[in-house]
């Protein structure tokens, strides 16, 4: 797996994307989690590539990486199509028991996880509904449907399907050079592990600002808000002392997004992040890199402020594109 960690690290040093007269687009992903408005041109192809590193789970030591290979096609200049693979790298030895689901998947204390997996694959829309070079403000929806066979968090074996919703805010100011946007997104979740079965309702905002302070480079700051309203249910444990007649968690408000039964549970934990990117830019190609630290997070395996099951101490990663017209 060597080899493959390698080759994948090398693709870091290619770049990617349109860049007109050395103007950069928010379209670039000029942030690690935040995007802008903008859609590809009708007829056009985009190759993109991404890896976030998350690090630290409040005890032993975890990395885990989330690589993502991605083609995107403009339908129309408003309407824009994607297709990602996503692969996870896990690498991790906690020394907490209470440290779940990564205690129990690397086989309890003093053991460790180390497997890289093929997880699944995303297909999303991206619909422009007002351009931020030609309105007030800028607003695309987006709609995807996501497949993995691996749990992000500690690689385990599920099947797993998700419809995610997602809107993106832009304004631009000073030409263009300034740039603004807001990304409220909503999962919903339906995930099977043996006889367990969790829906999940994971609510998500990302809010981020970019400058451009020099020909072809941009700064930006990034903040990510992440918590989750989590349903499990294991029938082999219902009328016991922990869970009700249908096999739910006894104290705790389910969470459902079925057609005739839509509502918002207890929420199981959240997350805060907060950091620097700075992202280049030539004609056809850009590339971005960035790095977020929790500044505060709670519920589920928390500590000093901060939850260590669903999130971790930081995330850092980059992103790169190359555009075919």
């Amino acid at each position: 797996m060597s080899n493959v960690k390698s080759s994948i690290g090398l693709s870091g040093v290619t770049l990617a994307l349109s860049l007109m007269a050395g103007v950069a687009n928010a379209g670039e992903n000029q942030w690690l989690y935040a995007k802008g408005t903008d859609t590809r041109p009708e007829g056009s192809f985009e190759f993109k590539f991404s890896d976030i590193m998350k690090v630290g789970k409040g005890s032993g030591d975890y990395t885990s990486h989330d690589f993502r290979p991605e083609i995107e096609y403009g339908i129309t200049d408003k309407l824009s199509i994607s297709a990602e693979l996503v692969f996870f790298d896990h690498n991790y030895s906690v020394n907490d028991i209470e440290n779940e689901p990564v205690s129990d998947t690397q086989g309890g204390i003093g053991s460790r996880y180390n497997k890289t997996t093929f997880a699944g694959y995303e297909v999303a829309l991206k619909y422009n509904i007002l351009s931020p070079y030609k309105d007030f403000i800028g607003l695309s929806a987006g709609v995807a449907f996501e497949h993995r066979d691996n749990y992000r968090l500690d690689g385990a074996e599920i099947d797993q399907d998700s419809i995610t919703t997602t809107l993106y805010f832009q304004k631009d100011f000073l030409d263009d050079t300034l740039i603004f946007v807001v990304n409220p997104k909503a999962e919903f979740e339906r995930r099977k592990s043996g006889g367990v079965l969790e829906e999940e309702i994971s609510l998500e905002l990302m809010a981020a600002v970019s400058y451009r302070f020099m020909p072809k480079w941009t700064a930006g700051l990034e903040y990510r808000s992440q918590s989750d309203y989590l349903s499990v249910q294991e029938r082999a444990e219902a009328g016991t002392a922990d869970f009700d007649e249908h096999g739910f968690e006894r104290g705790r408000q389910r969470s459902s997004f079925d057609l005739t039964d839509m509502r918002l549970g207890t929420r199981f934990q959240s997350g805060q992040y907060l950091g620097p990117t700075i992202h280049y830019a030539e004609k056809r190609w850009w590339a971005t890199a960035g790095v977020l630290w929790q500044f505060q997070g709670g519920g589920g395996f928390s500590k000093g402020g901060k939850n260590f099951d669903e999130h971790e101490k930081y995330h850092a990663g980059f992103s790169v594109g190359y555009e075919f017209e």
